[in-house]
């Protein structure tokens, strides 16, 4: 052990730390400073964790923990109150933090540069290169940051501070945060909070909220021989702290494939006038990695605190195994993943092959996946669907459905009504032909997205979307989960996958860079209409826009077999 002494947010601190602990480790573990996040620790690619040494912000998972003895070190707790609020309310009133696990580190970055020099966008392209955030589809990041830029327009209807004002649950202008919650729930399945809170991390994050002396419980990775204890059915290291769990476990850093992602099933036959597709392994890529803890005795912590993780949590193996550990030692025991160990153990987006051909008016639509998939309704074209599907065995990564199971088919069948010059326009009325524009999809609840994507050469120049989900309840909220389900469907259709061993089913990509996930700087601008509804709120309405500009880029496209189309000009475009 050694002793290390430093400044954190203008206090003197002094702890005893292990050799090669980083300075994450310090900030969350010893002094429980929980708003620096642990989103990929030590890769150093997601930013969740930035912090200022000595004004300059860093990383801190790859910062070891002896560089800053006599520095100062700062976390979005220790910025000033005219520098961090402003931000903070600004994300809030564009819908700039959604479930609010990489915003601190972006606030703490975003400060920094202010403090040096007026920001522009190039500099916040530059910066945020070194974050990640899968929610928002950074457009409201952007706007919240640099309010005067003209890249994506005028600010969204509804967009004002919401520092709490007045009667409960209200902001300035009279913006209702209660609704907006109420919307975020709707939309991402789970409780969920909206404040300028939500930007400092300050959710109840699973991880953040364990007891400071529970034991530390982490998945054995592949071929470790370290000592483990067996719970919910895997196999785990033990230790006092997380470091120690993981050096002890012999965690070593994940890597990026240099292996094109292949999808795993054969591509059918496409039928005449028809379209057929072809789909990989996608990971969820949720930020806050699965965690939860438990006292003897007692119901573990959910792994899911402000989101839903995109359904990509709904089985995992951590609350149970928290609960497991701590009857069996006693004591209060958290169980942390790594970002490897989500990408090992969480579920994947599942393979499919399908082809689909317009008959009449009818859609007849052939699966063979990795899971079931649902068939979209699409009675708002007054056609016929006539499917059949096969589930077969795929050599590779569990599989779950995550959010909008039913877009492949919507997809699908959007293709076909396009190849087959079906008139989109004459089949609707109502909200639904408010809504259309090259696409229109009907979530099973009820609500529609449509979608239209322009390119401009090897670029997509806009995406415009329209969504009908009832009463909207805070149009700040349900635009921004708009525009995150639009960034996610670009980069589903484009760039996003996972490399698989086809022999093995050993993942090959287990950095947060690997996934394809599309940066700040190639986002195109997304413009979101919320169209008039006078129906009840409804629920995932951003699942309807998420498979409707799916449809509508792959249309755009010209409708390439294979996703991710990587090879398409526009895709390595986004690579570059």
């Amino acid at each position: 052990m050694t002793e290390l002494e430093f400044v954190c947010n203008d206090v003197a601190v002094r702890c005893a730390i292990d050799s090669g602990e980083s300075l994450l480790s310090v900030l969350r573990d010893r002094l429980r400073v929980t708003s620096v996040k642990d989103g990929c620790a030590p890769q150093g690619q997601c930013g969740c964790c930035t912090v200022l040494i000595d004004g300059d912000a860093r990383v801190a998972c790859v910062t070891p923990a002896v560089r800053v003895a006599g520095r100062t070190v700062t976390t979005v707790e220790g910025l000033a109150a005219a520098e961090r609020d402003p931000l903070t309310e600004a994300l809030c009133a564009t819908g700039g933090a959604q479930c609010g696990f990489c915003t601190p580190g972006i606030v703490v970055r975003a400060a920094s540069l202010a403090a040096k020099r007026p920001l522009d966008r190039t500099a916040l392209n530059r910066a945020l290169a070194a974050h990640l955030c899968r929610c928002t589809g950074w457009q409201t990041i952007v706007e919240a940051l640099l309010p005067a830029d003209p890249t994506f327009g005028a600010q969204p209807r509804g967009s004002r501070s919401c520092a709490p004002i007045g009667g409960e649950g209200r902001g300035l202008g009279g913006r209702d945060l209660a609704a907006a919650a109420r919307r975020a729930e709707l939309e991402g399945g789970v409780a969920q909070q909206v404040g300028p809170h939500v930007s400092l991390g300050a959710v109840g994050f699973a991880d953040d909220r364990a007891p400071t002396d529970a034991l530390v419980a982490v998945p054995r990775p592949p071929g470790s021989s370290a000592p483990a204890v067996e719970a919910a059915g895997a196999q785990f290291v033990v230790a006092e702290s997380t470091h120690a769990a993981r050096a002890l476990a012999g965690k070593t850093q994940g890597r990026r494939s240099t292996v094109s992602v292949r999808p795993p099933i054969e591509l059918p036959e496409c039928p005449d006038g028809g379209v057929c597709l072809v789909t990989s392994w996608v990971e969820p890529a949720y930020l806050e990695s699965d965690a939860s803890w438990c006292i003897p005795g007692a119901e573990p912590a959910s792994p899911l605190a402000n989101g839903g993780a995109f359904g990509g949590k709904a089985h995992s193996r951590a609350p149970e195994a928290a609960c497991a550990l701590a009857d069996r030692f006693d004591r209060p025991v958290r169980v942390v993943y790594s970002r490897e160990d989500v990408v090992r153990l969480g579920p994947k987006r599942p393979p499919i092959a399908g082809s689909a051909r317009l008959d009449g008016m009818v859609v007849r639509l052939a699966f063979r996946a990795a899971a079931e998939v649902p068939i979209a309704p699409v009675t708002h074209y007054g056609i016929e669907i006539d499917a059949t599907s096969e589930v077969v065995e795929v050599v590779g990564p569990a599989v779950a459905s995550m959010r909008a199971p039913w877009a492949e088919t919507a997809a699908l069948i959007e293709g076909a009504l396009q190849i087959g010059g079906f008139d989109r326009s004459g089949a609707v009325d109502g909200l639904a032909s408010r809504v259309l524009l090259d696409t229109c999809v009907a979530s099973p609840e009820g609500a529609f997205g449509g979608a239209r994507v322009e390119l401009d050469g090897d670029h997509i120049a806009r995406v415009e979307v329209r969504v009908a989900a009832g009463d909207p309840l805070d149009e700040v909220v349900l635009r921004s989960y708009c525009i995150g389900a639009a960034h996610m469907a670009l980069g589903w259709v484009l760039t996003e996958g996972l490399t698989v061993d086809p022999e093995t089913g050993e993942i090959h990509d287990l950095t947060v860079r690997s996934f394809g996930v599309i940066r700040a700087k190639d986002v195109p601008q997304i413009d979101v209409t919320i169209v008039d509804d006078p129906r009840e709120p409804l629920p995932r309405a951003s699942d309807a826009v998420f498979a409707a500009v799916a449809a509508a880029t792959w249309i755009a496209l010209g409708l390439p077999p294979s996703w991710p189309a990587r090879e398409h000009p526009v895709a390595r475009r986004l690579r570059r």
